[in-house]
């Protein structure tokens, strides 16, 4: 059971009307309020979840984005283990282009933990203060180096759980670095995978590890090396969050989004749709 307005908070705010029913990314939300049969509800609205993939379709999906696309690669620019994961820290919140902009200052002269240490915090928040909360990122990329040089021989450890305990570095964080820096066939879930993966109705979930744990059960081992980066990619630049490109999706027919998006010119705004349709359903 879910509110339509929790469902479309979750999910995309992308929604249209057939009768009394409406559909929020890949989750049918139906008006109970005139049912005839008594059904469990929640604010007057049941939640019905769009079918699952089957491995067919999985393997359909995955095939296109690697004969489009057969070595994806991180926008983020960097020299080594080392300079990727200082640059993965410094991508929260920010944009892999404001990051390489700062970062091509950085990176000539310093690729390791023990050149960042003698550079130090202050000339360090200097040199990204473009970028987002900044300062923290500073003070976390220096505990990071110490911690390296102290701890790993000044080298960047190949184990997630390791990388976890460095500070600033989540399990995202350590996944992109096992899995670009080292061919680990890790997934790390953004917010662009998160939406992806909600939206198209490939492995839905209300939080990142879910929707990890799903991606890691349904793709096949052949795909799952560049798997992270082709659906971030493809919700980079297609899938995007507040109108997907749906005319120019590689797997628009085996999507579960509806509907699906019009070219340029023929769909109304979105969020005034949204609003539209619960006033009509609640009147």
């Amino acid at each position: 059971m879910l509110h339509i307005a929790e469902a479309a908070k979750l999910l995309g705010s992308d929604m249209f009307q057939t009768r009394r029913e409406f559909v929020v990314g890949t989750v049918r939300v139906v008006d109970c309020s005139a049912s005839a049969t008594p059904a469990p509800r929640r604010n007057g609205y049941k939640l019905i979840m769009a079918r699952p993939f089957k491995p067919s379709q999985v393997e359909e999906f995955f095939s296109r984005f690697a004969q489009a696309n057969p070595r994806p690669r991180s926008e983020l620019e960097y020299k080594n283990p080392y300079t990727l994961l200082v640059a993965v820290v410094l991508s929260a919140q920010a944009t892999d282009k404001g990051v390489n902009k700062a970062t091509a200052q950085i990176f000539p002269k310093i690729d390791s933990p023990e050149k960042m240490l003698r550079f130090g915090e202050g000339n360090l928040r200097d040199a990204i203060k473009t970028i987002g909360l900044y300062r923290n990122k500073a003070k976390n990329v220096i505990a990071l180096s110490k911690a390296l040089v102290e701890k790993h021989g000044g080298d960047v450890p190949k184990d997630r759980e390791q990388l976890e305990q460095l500070p600033g570095v989540g399990r995202k964080t350590a996944n992109v670095v096992l899995n670009v820096a080292f061919g680990f066939p890790t997934i790390a879930v953004d917010t662009h995978i998160f939406r992806v993966a909600n939206r198209t109705g490939l492995a839905p979930g209300k939080t990142p590890r879910e929707v990890e744990d799903g991606l890691e059960k349904i793709i096949p081992d052949k795909f799952k090396q560049h798997a992270h980066h082709w659906l971030i990619l493809h919700g980079r630049y297609i899938c995007v969050a507040r109108k997907p490109n749906c005319p120019s999706c590689l797997v628009a027919d085996l999507c579960r989004f509806q509907p699906k998006t019009q070219p340029a010119g023929a769909a109304a705004d979105n969020e005034r749709k949204l609003i539209k349709a619960v006033r009509r359903v609640r009147s």
